[in-house]
């Protein structure tokens, strides 16, 4: 054996080495009750061969987990709280509070388990002991020995687990005589029990594969003592497991298998004298396991904020621990009234399968995600621990699909309390990595898919002096993307970046803090710029990768008419670049919310800039939102004279239908009388949002055009002036249309 008892304990600090902290428990909590009580009444109903394939498929699921925990374990050390620490530090706290809290409550009902099994033996010895009450009595001395701390319990094991393998060597011997001298029973499967019911019954036999891990906190060395310990348990367990149908139907008929639950005393040299001391001492043993595994999984809980900080315990103290072990003794108390032990069986395979799936899940998100940091001793590809997760749902489903949903629908209640709190974590988890790999690999294929207009999505920049103030405007951005496409919140600080000390990083986390209290689904970035105009231009060239550049730069109405004389040049070089410009005039008028009323959107179509279609576009996206989902959009033209009017209406008539964009055309012939931006003012003076195009003024234009911008803006509510320079400019018609199915 690669490790030592004289290693066991590090005499200086006192803590666990690999065979006292992982190997004892771990191998006696697998031989215990259900090997001596059940082994042969599985043997009896199922017959030899299908409850071989029952401890097959069970080691299998156990022997990958702890490869997969053996991975985990190699990689970063393993705290306090053992498979709830492993899954929190890799999936984060909501989710490893969602399997934590069944973990311990799987190593609370095995008390109750082992409890049952021992009271239920002492009947062959006292027929008369009630069953519950003396279960009771043995989970209170179970509680107690508990509270003499972890390495005075365990050393309590070693000469129990001497009376085990002393009393599997016995019944392995009577077994081999009783065949040699009356042969080999037939031993036929019994309609009673099902496949399924049967592996319900066993697969608590290999749970033990956790107790190890729930010690982790008192272990000297857990990168070594963990994969050590528990693999060579798990193998130990496997190797008498595969032996036990055999040795049955060797020692005992089919009748004595089915109704005798200590098979075993008639079949072992020296009878009852042997096994039952052997019986005694695992059952303990693995109740003592579990009560040491209890509390301190519970007490990782608190400690992370998941369960109420009375429980929280700083270090492995029997004084810390008080609380939490007394909690686990009361749960393990009403798990008495579940009745039975093979009611008790059944429930804590339900809950220790789901951990077992979480932890392989963990191994294969980790081996996954291809993070530098991700660096076991011992590796194993991703597809075993996937198959190895699939493998412990699948089999939770098949013993009860009933148990199986609750169990999911209860650790999904958790998590969804646990997330609508909002923990924040300090360390990294390996959810990280994942979506790295997975942004790369899609990254990589989305790069060899030219860009199309039917692919076009709107990814949006938008520029803001001051995200609290100019909210509205990051609003409507939000709202323009549908969750279709990427948007930027960027602030732009004016100076150098050498020579000023700005602090990027500590603004950045601020605004997108703000922005997530809004719940606006954005990100936020701050650069350092010598010139606004020109650092528009910069940050939109630099900004997104791989066919997930930003495509559209949505610009706040600057606060003096000579800011948007400069904003000219830079919609110029934004339109080489390809990225339309849309500018916004948010007032007191701007709504959010189309409850109570119709909000109206109007879109003035002159058709010479072709400018039409991007604004047509921002104005379905908008009415694809819940809050504006009644809005009504109104296409406006403005004709010269009665044919042009009828001309333009029949060309809308056929456009709209076309575009698939449920809006009413209307064509207005201009008074003579009455000047355009009075005309623009009395038809849309009612709406909420009002479209504009933007046209290229000539140069040493720019003053006069800006002064005829916020004069059409006048005191009209939320006004876009849009150019666009996108792709499918003036192509948003046909098989290339964004729109098309």
């Amino acid at each position: 054996m690669p490790f030592s008892a004289g290693r066991a304990i590090d005499r200086e600090r006192g803590t666990l080495g690999a065979f006292l902290g992982v190997y004892t428990p771990t191998i006696l909590t697998i031989l215990g009750t259900i090997m001596y009580l059940r082994s042969g009444w599985l043997t009896g109903h199922l017959g030899v061969w299908p409850f071989l394939a029952i401890i097959v498929l069970a080691n299998l699921i156990t022997l990958i987990t702890s490869l997969s925990i053996s991975s985990v374990a190699t990689n970063v050390k393993v705290g306090t709280g053992g498979a709830y620490y492993i899954i929190s530090r890799s999936l984060g706290l909501e989710i490893g509070g969602a399997i934590g809290l069944p973990l311990f409550l799987s190593q609370a009902f095995s008390v109750t388990l082992y409890a049952f099994g021992l009271a239920e033996s002492l009947r062959i010895v006292w027929p008369n002991i009630p069953l519950q009450p003396a279960t009771v009595f043995f989970v209170l001395i179970v509680a107690a020995i508990s509270m003499l701390g972890a390495e005075l319990a365990l050393k309590l094991q070693i000469p129990i687990m001497i009376l085990v393998g002393v009393s599997i060597v016995a019944v392995a011997g009577g077994a081999a005589g009783h065949a040699a001298a009356h042969g080999w029973h037939i031993v036929e499967a019994s309609a009673d029990l099902t496949f399924w019911k049967g592996f319900a019954v066993f697969f608590p036999a290999v749970t033990g594969v956790m107790a190890g891990l729930g010690l982790s906190g008192d272990l000297h060395a857990p990168m070594e003592a963990i994969p050590r310990g528990t693999i060579f348990a798990v193998l130990t367990g496997a190797v008498i497991y595969l032996s036990l149908p055999f040795i049955m139907s060797f020692g005992a008929d089919s009748e004595a298998l089915r109704t005798d639950p200590l098979v075993w005393t008639r079949i072992a040299f020296f009878g009852k004298w042997v096994i039952m001391p052997g019986l005694w001492g695992a059952i303990v043993s693995s109740a003592i396991g579990s009560m040491l595994g209890a509390p301190r999984t519970i007490a990782a809980l608190a400690k992370d904020g998941l369960a109420p900080d009375r429980l929280t315990a700083e270090g492995q103290s029997t004084r810390q621990l008080f609380p939490s072990i007394v909690l686990s003794t009361c749960i393990a108390l009403a798990a008495v009234l579940l009745g039975n032990l093979n009611a008790v069986a059944v429930m804590v395979t339900i809950f220790f399968l789901t951990v077992y799936g979480m932890m392989n899940i963990v191994a294969a998100i980790e081996a996954l995600s291809g993070d530098a940091s991700w660096r076991p001793k011992m590796r194993f590809p991703w597809i075993l621990h996937l198959v190895g997760g699939l493998g412990c749902f699948g089999a939770m489903v098949l013993i009860s699909p009933a148990a199986g949903f609750g169990a999911v629908v209860v650790e999904a209640v958790i998590w969804l309390l646990y997330s609508r709190k909002g923990y924040r974590i300090k360390w990294g988890d390996a959810r990280r990595g994942l979506y790295e790999s997975l942004i790369r690999w899609s990254l990589i294929r989305l790069a060899r898919r030219p860009m199309t207009p039917r692919n076009w999505r709107p990814h949006i920049l938008a520029f803001v002096s001051d995200p609290v103030k100019q909210l509205d405007i990051i609003r409507f951005g939000n709202l323009f993307s549908q969750e279709r496409g990427v948007v930027t919140v960027c602030e732009l600080m004016l100076g150098d970046l050498l020579k000023d000390n700005f602090p990027i990083t500590q603004r950045k986390e601020e605004i997108q803090s703000f922005l997530d209290q809004e719940k606006l689904q954005v990100f936020a970035e701050v650069d350092v710029v010598e010139s606004i105009s020109q650092g528009i231009v910069d940050v939109a060239q630099a900004n997104g990768m791989a066919g997930i550049e930003s495509n559209t730069v949505l610009l706040g109405w600057p606060p003096e008419p000579e800011g948007l004389i400069r904003l000219f040049p830079v919609m110029r070089k934004l339109g080489k670049l390809g990225k339309s410009l849309v500018i916004a005039r948010t007032g007191p008028g701007c709504i959010f919310s189309g409850k109570g009323c119709c909000p109206i959107i109007h879109v003035w179509w002159g058709g010479l800039q072709r400018n039409g279609d991007l604004m047509m576009l921002l104005a379905y996206l908008l009415t694809q939102n819940a809050d504006w989902k009644d809005a009504r959009i109104e296409v406006i033209s403005i004709a010269s004279n009665e044919l042009m009017k009828k001309r333009t209406e029949r060309y809308l008539e056929w456009l709209i239908p076309e575009i698939r964009i449920h809006a009413t055309p209307r064509v207005i012939v201009k008074p003579k009388e009455e000047s355009l931006l009075e005309l623009i003012h009395r038809e849309s003076g009612n709406a909420h949002v009002v479209f504009f195009g933007l046209a290229d003024p000539e140069s040493g234009k720019e003053a006069a055009y800006a002064k005829r911008l916020q004069e059409i803006a006048g005191d009209l509510q939320t006004v876009f002036f849009v150019k666009n320079s996108s792709l499918f400019m003036g192509d948003l018609l046909g098989a290339n249309s964004p729109l098309a199915d």
